[in-house]
C-alpha cells in the first residue's frame, strides 16, 4: 500500500522537454539527484503508514509490521528536526489506509485491520489534538486505495475490496464540527481496476500513477479534472511508443511506491513490481515525461511513506521482507550524488 498523500513542494529548474523527439540519453553516470539521510522516525519501524501535511508539520499514522498493526499518530517538526506523539486514531489500528488534508484538518480512513476491511473516516484537529469520527466513507470497505485532496474537497479512489476497484469518491467537510460531512460518487479512472497505486496533485489536478492489478504493474498514468470531473490519460510508463522519448525508460511501472512532490514535478521512488525497486524518476506535467533521478539510496524497500514539506521531499519507513524501516531520507533533485551521507 501506499501511503497517500498530495501536498505541494520545491520548483526546480524545470527541464522543459518539448514533445519532439528529443533521444534520452540518461546513464547511471548520467543522473542527477542526492539522497541524504534525515532524522529517524520515533515511532515504531512499519510499513504501509499514511501522512499528511498540515501548516509546517507533517503527520504521521497507522501501518503494520509482520506482527503489529498501529494507531499510534506522530508529528515532525523539520525546524527543530523531532518528532511528538500525539492523540491515537480512534478505533481499530490498522495498515494500508488513506490520508489527506483539507485546510487545517487531517483526515484518515479505510484500511486493513488483520481481519477486516474498513471504511470508517475520521477528522484530526491539531489545534485541539483531537479526533473526531465523520460520515463513513460511502464506498465498500477497501484498502491500498488512493487518497488526495484538491481545493476543499477530498477523494478516495481505486483499492480492493476482494475485488480490484476503479470508483471514485468526494468528500465534502461539515459546515460544523458537529456535522459528518458527505460523500459523492464521481468519474471512475479509465482502464484498469487497481490497487496499491501512487498519487499526487500538482497545480489543482489529480494523478494516478501506475499500480497493482492481479500481481501485475500497470503501465499507466491517468489525470483527475475535479472542475470537469473527467479522466484523461497520459503517456504510458514503458516504452511503447515510435518515438525516442521513452526509449530508456525502466522500472517507472510498481506498486507500493513513495510519492512526492517538490514545485511543478513528481518524483516516484521505492516499490516493487516482482521485486523490490529503488529506481527514482521524476515526472513533468508539462511535457508528460519522465526523467530519471539518482535511485534511492537507502535500503531497498517497500510501502515506504513520503511528504513534503517547506519545499522537501522525504521517504521514511518501509520493509523489505520481514524488515520493516523506521529511518528516513531526503531528497535532493538538483544535487550530484553524495555517498558519504548516508
Amino acid at each position: 500500500m501506499q501511503a497517500y498523500l498530495a501536498g505541494g513542494l520545491v520548483i526546480l529548474t524545470s527541464f522543459f522537454i518539448t514533445q519532439s523527439c528529443v533521444k534520452d540519453t540518461n546513464s547511471d553516470d548520467d543522473v542527477i539527484g542526492n539522497w541524504s539521510r534525515s532524522s529517524d522516525f520515533d515511532g515504531n519501524a512499519r510499513s504501509e503508514a499514511v501522512t499528511f501535511v498540515i501548516g509546517d508539520y507533517i503527520y504521521l499514522t497507522t501501518g503494520s509490521t509482520d506482527r503489529d498493526r498501529f494507531k499510534d499518530l506522530w508529528e515532525y517538526n523539520l525546524t527543530r528536526q523531532y518528532w511528538s506523539q500525539k492523540a491515537d486514531l480512534p478505533g481499530v489500528a490498522r495498515n494500508s489506509a488513506v490520508a489527506f488534508a483539507i485546510g487545517s484538518k487531517g483526515y484518515v480512513g479505510t484500511g486493513y485491520d488483520g481481519s477486516n476491511r474498513l471504511n470508517d473516516f475520521w477528522e484530526y484537529d491539531p489545534s485541539a489534538n483531537q479526533w473526531v469520527q465523520k460520515a463513513n466513507f460511502y464506498g465498500t470497505a477497501r484498502y491500498d486505495a488512493v487518497g488526495f485532496s484538491i481545493s476543499n474537497k477530498g477523494y478516495i479512489s481505486c483499492g480492493f475490496d476482494g475485488n480490484y476497484l476503479k470508483d471514485l469518491w468526494e468528500y465534502t467537510p461539515g459546515a460544523t464540527a458537529a456535522d459528518p460531512g458527505t460523500w459523492a460518487q464521481k468519474a471512475s479512472i479509465g482502464g484498469t481496476k487497481r490497487s496499491a497505486a501512487s498519487a499526487f496533485v500538482i497545480n489543482n489536478k489529480a494523478y494516478v500513477c501506475s499500480g497493482n492489478n492481479n500481481g501485475s504493474a500497470l503501465n499507466d498514468l491517468w489525470m483527475y479534472d475535479a472542475s470537469s470531473d473527467s479522466w484523461s490519460e497520459k503517456r504510458k510508463l514503458t516504452n511503447v511508443s515510435s518515438d525516442s522519448y521513452d526509449d530508456d525508460y525502466s522500472n517507472i511501472a510498481r506498486y507500493n511506491a513513495a510519492m512526492f512532490v517538490m514545485g511543478n514535478s513528481a518524483f516516484l521512488t521505492t516499490g516493487e513490481n516482482g521485486s523490490i525497486i529503488s529506481d527514482t524518476w521524476m515526472y513533468d506535467p508539462g511535457s508528460d515525461i519522465w526523467t530519471k533521478e539518482t535511485s534511492f539510496e537507502g535500503g531497498a524497500r517497500t510501502g515506504a511513506a513520503a511528504f513534503t514539506l517547506s519545499n522537501r521531499g522525504f521517504v521514511l519507513t518501509g520493509r523489505n521482507g520481514s524488515l520493516s524501516f523506521d529511518n528516513a531520507y531526503e531528497f535532493h533533485p538538483s544535487d550530484e550524488k553524495n555517498d558519504n551521507d548516508n
